[in-house]
């Protein structure tokens, strides 16, 4: 099968015939799919300033998994393809076409001519190759690009412009994998430095954007690309960015990123809360929100804990959530409870609502069957010990404590004690990889199902320590059909294991809600829900 371009860039033909659905994600709120549109005529110049909540300590998009620093450097590099958030549909970018073999073991990309790094390098099928052969050495931060390449046999340049990656089995997801930031293309010289120097150092890529200044915890600072001429064919500026320069600032504080919007201070802010909405309604700021889809927001359990290795007390903290109140009561406007382990803009999700119900009384039934007697301090006990768990989490989003503090309510209803632990958003990938927690409070964002297979295969990293079962078989065989209809099944198979085993207990869908002056425009969310700054100019 083969991708062939339109000589227009808004009718680029796509093949997607491997992405088993179309993944209708929509904006709603006064802004829509992006900010403002109108307010004249596009204008170049200007230093964009965007608040963001938190700083992943890392600055290398291939490593990154953290959507307050992915806004940053996902600006940095472009990849091979990219995803139309509108249709779900894998659309040209570096790679101008595509070949796909019958049974989706081999892609041959055809790569864009005079396309360069900002270091003066070209982009040669050889770069492609070392990056994809440099990815499986990135470690605990890498694990997002990782799973994309799991399973490759090879990659080989067929001439200059022509690369060829082969698997050992055939990979649905492959190509969705090529439009993420995950395996966004560095040159040749980042691609072979080690993952710490990359880290702290940031990469160079053929972005539209180069890095000038990072400051751990405080800011990220870009500036435009002279030169740039090779962007998305869904992008409708051609050539450079409109910005000069985009500033990241790292506020914590909600309230503070907040009333820095409303003061002009920045021009943009990441995670704009409910408690917030209503003071940024109807001046010069518009919201705008988009639901992420791939796994959900959830508590991810480390499922070797002896505690936890009993189906019956993980299923009993599923029904004693009340899913609604949390979204309701915390989540900015719009938000929906989770309906199965995958938002329902993911393509292949599973509508589980009616095994995701609050049943308070089914939850107290499963820890007395489990043998947890209530205790006198309203905290179940078994063998001396109390049915007391800790959950890990991380300060990037301000709805993560609140969401937190109503759960760990809601399970003391049922007996069960709930202890809240913060750590810093360089910690949480250590910790999963050490084994030594309890449960996390987590999502992970990705416009296709197969984020199942990198999030609860014991093939991969099995950061949730999940024993082998037939869950394997679906996520392993979701990832090697190329049948559409059979991949949907296996993945349906897989969202039903994970919510009735509670291998993870869904909570509520994330929404992406952020807050952008009126005077920004055409700053838009890509598929995944993050944003995309080429087009976005200030005037």
């Amino acid at each position: 099968m083969r991708a062939h371009p339109d000589i227009r860039p808004t009718r680029w033909t796509a093949l997607a015939a491997l992405l088993t659905t179309s993944v209708l994600l929509t904006a709603c709120g006064s802004g829509g799919g992006g900010s403002d549109s109108g307010g004249g005529q596009a204008r170049s110049g200007g230093t964009l300033t965007f608040a963001v909540g938190s700083d992943a300590g890392c600055v290398d998009p291939q490593q990154v998994a953290s959507n307050d620093t992915i806004y940053s450097v996902r600006q940095i590099v472009d990849s091979l393809t990219d995803q139309d958030p509108a249709t779900g549909k894998i659309v040209p970018w570096l790679a101008k076409s595509w070949d796909i073999s019958s049974d989706a073991t081999t892609f041959t990309f055809h790569l864009r001519s005079g396309v360069t790094f900002s270091d003066g390098s070209k982009l040669t099928a050889q770069v492609v190759k070392d990056n994809f052969d440099a990815v499986p050495k990135l470690g605990a931060l890498g694990t997002l690009a990782e799973g994309y390449l799991s399973g490759v046999k090879s990659t080989t340049v067929v001439d200059p412009l022509t690369v060829k990656v082969t698997f050992q089995q055939p990979n649905a997801q492959f190509l969705q994998a090529t439009s993420t930031h995950s395996l966004g293309i560095e040159s040749s010289a980042s691609a072979k430095k080690s993952p710490q120097e990359k880290c702290s150092q940031g990469v160079v890529g053929s972005g539209p954007f180069v890095l000038k200044q990072y400051v751990q915890n405080q800011s990220i600072t870009l500036a435009k690309r002279t030169g740039y001429a090779w962007g998305s064919s869904r992008w409708t500026k051609s050539g450079e960015a409109y910005l000069d320069k985009v500033v990241f600032k790292v506020v914590p504080e909600a309230g503070v990123r907040a009333g820095s919007l409303q003061s002009g201070q920045v021009d943009a802010i990441s995670s704009v809360g409910k408690a917030n909405e209503a003071a940024l309604k109807g001046g010069q700021v518009t919201l705008q929100r988009r639901a992420n889809p791939g796994v959900v927001f959830g508590l991810a359990f480390n499922n070797s804990r002896p505690v936890l290795k009993d189906a019956r007390v993980r299923q009993a903290i599923g029904f004693a959530i009340d899913r609604k109140q949390i979204a309701d009561t915390v989540f900015p406007t719009g938000t929906q409870p989770a309906t199965s382990i995958l938002a329902h803009t993911t393509p292949d999700y599973a509508d589980l609502s009616s095994d995701l119900t609050t049943d308070a009384a089914k939850a107290k039934s499963l820890l007395d069957a489990a043998g947890w007697k209530a205790g006198s301090d309203g905290i179940r006990t078994k063998d001396g010990k109390k049915l007391s768990l800790t959950v890990d989490w991380i300060p990037n989003s301000a709805t993560n404590q609140p969401a937190l503090e109503l759960i760990q309510q809601q399970l003391k209803a049922v007996g069960v004690g709930l202890t809240l632990k913060q750590v810093q958003v360089t910690q949480l990938t250590p910790t999963l990889q050490s084994g030594d927690y309890d449960a996390v409070w987590s999502n992970v964002t990705r416009a296709d199902p197969d984020i199942l297979r990198s999030s609860f295969s014991t093939e991969l990293a099995n950061f949730y320590r999940l024993p082998t079962t037939p869950l394997d078989t679906a996520l392993t065989g979701q990832a090697a059909t190329t049948d559409a209809t059979k991949r949907s099944q296996l993945v349906e198979q897989a969202q039903q294991l994970i919510v009735r085993n509670a291998y993870d207990v869904p909570v509520v869908e994330l929404q992406t809600q952020i807050g952008v002056a009126k005077k920004v425009h055409n700053l838009n969310f890509d598929a995944s829900s993050r944003i995309q700054l080429h087009d976005t100019w200030i005037g």
